[in-house]
């Protein structure tokens, strides 16, 4: 065969020639020597050549319709050297088999002139196609696969064939299986306990990297046949033995801990991560803790990461049971230092960690200093820290009198309480209740949805929607409900009022203002809900009005000293702030505060820059404004803020602290936790979903979770659910 698919004669086709043509000279006509016309090429070579030459072009010539492929006297030498794709397809044995028949053929030239008889050619004709068909049935008996061309240039692509066994590797594993069962070719045994476990040590280190680096290295185990594995369940290896041929392995409750421990030693990964879902299913209040411990010994992150959250989110059913009573004090410790614990309030922590020291009173008494320094004693209530500090239990320890008396000075001494801050007085995420944003200005011309912010999820979800666009209006909470307050549809200035219960999801129809706002401040204190000022379509107003919730009624009170439309409004100290806003001339930056006891309005300390749009509330016992905007009435071209200034009462002075990542227009402010949260706005381009958080203790401001929709004007709000 040729190397690109052209037929060659090999060695053996070159014999049967000389049999035929020199062994058996009676087949060819007397005087003819055999001899066939050479048309078109310089005869050259030996009378042999001649012959091979000549027969091939007559072969040609009868199966020419038999083969795509053209014969052009593969053997004979054509003028000129030969080309170098030739030299190549030769082997030295057709080379040499050549000259022998150069040196051994006594046969005459022939004159290429001379005529043969038909007789002749027809003779020579049927041996042809003979020795054709035999080369052909020959070649379809052997496969060449090669890419290179043949000798007159042409290039001919052979097709590579792959087979691919279906199965092959299950029916080798199942050979495998069966000569494991027969104990045939086994060539180690683990002994664990009293079994001894037959098994091939190429399985096992196909499947294991524990084995593989057992016995592919210069370590003893590498020529032992019997290996003693230490620290392993003989039931748990035996299955994962079999587990390494078949690939099947059972699940069970009474036999996963001692499966999924092997299964670490061994190096099983797929293993490790089934046996890890499957403890996961099994999760409960009652079992949790063991769970988390488990997985925390055998190193598996994501089982006790899973377990821990878990815990953290039932914790209140978790306490209940026997695991939480049995846990060591550096357990408790890990368990009460986590922010994440889900519970209504910081007693329930206090009074999980007394259940947990009476348990065990004579040996647990002496970790209750430690652990007592995990609660945040300052935010339990002024009565239960005046009973424990007579309690039996507190007075004879030094540690628990000093936070004790940390947290009495917190609630002593509440002006001192920035100074205050620790640890202690951070309150838990579940505590602090959620982040509600609603409505405000979007792409759309105002959304209508209401958004929640879980700072233990980390993460804003939908979870109703208004009755109606609102634009520019307020939100108050009363009673754990929201209380949209005025605003406009887009048209008309509105002075409707309607309260959303977030547990049912459903809308109520309050009693209205008696005068239709928007651009208006709402705040509670003391009870009531004030909406200040704003603009009713006509003028700016300096009205104000109070819900009284036993009443159920409206009523005004004093008047502001100055129209304000898109004031900040908020409560500090048992005063009403009406903060900056627009007059219709200008922005302001003058403040003004009411109390409720005097029904008076008077003049406070002002900003330092003029601001409309602001977004203002009340944080670690100061007023803060934020964002805004600067601009007189007429102008559209409005220069935004990024400022932030913070208000102390105590002395009636304003201070810049660090600003906001972007300037912010239409801001809403509201803390959360230990942080004061800025969510949405407008930046001049663009209606921002970017919410970020002001830590006072480092006056920095760090990027938050941004809400699903960009919104200016929204109102954000905290609602504590029971």
């Amino acid at each position: 065969m040729s190397v690109s698919g052209k037929k060659e004669f090999d060695v053996k086709q070159i014999l049967r020639l000389r049999w035929r043509w020199f062994s058996h000279p009676s087949q060819s006509s007397t005087g003819t020597g055999g001899c066939l016309q050479q048309e078109g090429y310089e005869h050259r070579g030996t009378p042999v050549q001649s012959r091979l030459k000549s027969h091939s072009r007559d072969r040609n010539g009868l199966k020419k319709n038999n083969s795509p492929i053209h014969h052009n006297n593969v053997l004979a030498p054509v003028p000129g050297p030969t080309p170098v794709p030739y030299r190549q397809i030769q082997t030295w044995q057709e080379q040499n088999l050549i000259q022998q028949l150069q040196v051994t053929e006594e046969a005459p030239k022939v004159d290429p002139e001379k005529n043969c008889s038909k007789e002749d050619t027809s003779k020579t004709a049927q041996e042809s196609q003979m020795i054709t068909e035999e080369h052909n049935e020959e070649a379809r008996e052997r496969l060449s696969i090669s890419s290179c061309p043949s000798p007159m240039g042409v290039n001919h692509t052979g097709s590579d064939e792959y087979f691919h066994a279906a199965n092959h590797a299950e029916q080798t594993f199942r050979k495998m299986e069966n000569y494991l069962q027969q104990k045939q070719l086994c060539d180690v045994f683990l002994l664990a306990g009293d079994h001894k476990i037959p098994a091939h040590r190429l399985v096992l280190s196909a499947v294991s990297d524990y084995f593989a680096a057992m016995f592919t290295n210069d370590v003893r185990e590498a020529k032992q046949e019997e290996i003693k594995m230490e620290g392993v369940d003989p039931d748990a290896l035996k299955d994962l033995v079999r587990y390494a041929y078949t690939g099947i392995l059972e699940l069970k409750e009474d036999t996963i801990e001692s499966l999924l421990a092997a299964a670490c030693l061994l190096q099983l990964p797929p293993v490790i991560e089934v046996c890890c879902s499957f403890l996961m299913k099994q999760l409960h209040p009652s079992n949790c803790l063991g769970i988390r411990s488990f997985g925390d010994a055998q190193g598996c992150t994501e089982l006790l990461q899973v377990a821990h959250v878990y815990t953290t989110e039932h914790f209140m059913e978790v306490i209940k049971n026997q695991e939480f009573l049995l846990l060591p004090a550096s357990e408790i410790a890990k368990l009460l230092s986590s922010d994440d614990l889900n519970v209504p309030d910081e007693e329930s922590i206090f009074k999980a960690l007394m259940m947990w020291v009476r348990h065990d009173l004579q040996n647990r008494q002496r970790d209750l200093g430690m652990l007592l320094s995990y609660i945040r004693l300052p935010l339990l209530s002024p009565q239960l820290l005046a009973d424990l500090e007579n309690s039996p239990m507190f007075t004879d320890d030094l540690e628990c009198q000093k936070l004790l008396m940390e947290a009495m000075k917190y609630h002593l001494l509440p002006e001192r309480r920035s100074m205050m801050q620790s640890p202690r007085t951070k309150p838990r995420k579940s505590t602090v209740g959620s982040l509600y944003a609603v409505g405000g200005m979007d792409a759309t011309k105002g959304t209508t949805t209401i958004e929640k912010y879980d700072l233990r999820t980390n993460s804003w979800v939908q979870i109703g929607t208004m009755n109606g666009r609102r634009l520019q209006f307020g939100v108050a909470v009363i009673d754990n409900k929201l209380y949209i307050v005025g605003g406009r549809d887009g048209l008309k200035t509105s002075n409707t009022v309607e309260c959303f219960n977030p547990v049912t999801k459903a809308w109520t129809v309050m009693p209205p203002m008696s005068t239709h706002r928007h651009g208006l401040g709402v705040a509670m204190l003391e009870g009531p809900m004030y909406a200040v000022g704003g603009h009713d379509g006509w003028s700016y107003l300096n009205t104000v009005e109070r819900w009284d919730p036993q009443a159920r009624q409206w009523n005004y009170v004093a008047s502001m000293a100055t129209p304000r439309s898109t004031v900040g409004v908020a409560a500090l100290n048992s005063k009403l702030y009406a903060v900056g806003g627009r007059d219709g001339s200008s922005c302001l930056k003058s403040m003004e505060c009411f109390d409720p006891h005097t029904n008076k309005w008077s003049m406070c300390a002002s900003m330092s820059k003029r601001r409309g749009g602001v977004g203002v509330a009340t944080y670690n016992g100061f007023l803060y404004a934020v964002g805004g905007h600067d601009a007189p009435a007429s102008n559209h071209c409005s220069r935004l803020s990024d400022c932030v200034e913070r208000y102390d009462p105590k002395t009636d002075t304003w201070t810049t602290v660090a600003p906001l990542s972007v300037p912010r227009d239409a801001v809403g402010i509201c803390p959360l936790g230990d942080r004061l949260y800025a969510v949405g706005g407008y930046d001049g381009h663009t209606y921002l979903d970017t919410v970020e958080s002001y830590d006072a203790q480092n006056n920095e401001w760090t990027e938050e979770v941004p809400v699903n929709i960009g919104r200016a004007g929204a109102c954000v709000v905290v609602v504590k659910l029971p």
